[in-house]
């Protein structure tokens, strides 16, 4: 299994997940880089290079913190894609957004194994609904509020899951998201900003995900 996060510090709260936990031992953990772009191309460069040894992974998991829509995904609080959308891939127009799939130029959203994600949602407790990610940060109530509109079942944003699930999908690999929210998704408070919390949540999820997702990879694909 490869996890893919976006700094150093995302990449160390999930390791320490997966040392505290029996399983893990297989797993590569990256940081990928900031954005859809240096995810994706990190997360094809790991992925080949693995086919290439002759140890392929079977599984992508896109990690980190994010912001959260409230009241669903409050901040300290994990989340579990069920979907894996790019929220502003597409173009603005005088009727309102279209993406890329309106425009018919391929695809804006990536589905993770639905199995896999009740097993993920039921061993750490977390909701499952659609993560959204952006190119820029959502910091306005007013586009708050325009991407809840579009996207009702969005339980968080950040800038990196489609990117990973495009590279993965690229080579047919499964691909999961997993979240801890840091801040709400809006106007930007930085004094209100929790991540030292969302960053034990993910050391706490990987912790009890490790098993589950290294036994899906051994038996259920």
């Amino acid at each position: 299994m490869l996890v893919a996060t976006a700094v150093p510090v995302e990449r160390d709260a999930v390791a320490a997940g997966l040392r505290g936990s029996s399983s893990g031992g297989g797993t590569d953990v990256i940081a990928a880089g900031v954005g859809p772009a240096l995810a994706a191309a990190s997360t094809a460069s790991a992925l080949t290079t693995a086919a290439l040894r002759g140890t392929p992974y079977d599984l992508v998991v896109s990690a980190g913190i994010g912001g959260g829509f409230l009241p669903a995904a409050p901040p300290g609080s994990l989340v579990i894609a069920d979907e894996i959308v790019a929220a502003d891939l597409g173009a603005q127009t005088e009727d309102g957004f279209l993406s890329v799939t309106e425009l018919g130029f391929g695809t804006v959203r990536h589905e993770p194994p639905a199995a896999l994600v009740r097993r993920a949602a039921d061993a750490t407790g977390a909701p499952a609904g659609a993560v959204l990610t952006v190119s820029t940060v959502t910091g306005t109530a007013a586009r708050a509020a325009a991407l809840a509109e579009r996207h009702p079942t969005a339980l968080a944003e950040a800038m990196e899951g489609f990117g990973v699930a495009e590279a993965a999908a690229a080579q047919e690999v499964p691909v999961l998201e997993i979240r801890a929210i840091s801040n709400p998704v809006g106007p930007r408070d930085r004094a209100a900003w929790r991540i030292p919390d969302a960053l034990t949540a993910l050391t706490e999820a990987f912790g009890k995900l490790a098993p589950v997702l290294e036994s899906w990879n051994r038996h259920d694909r």
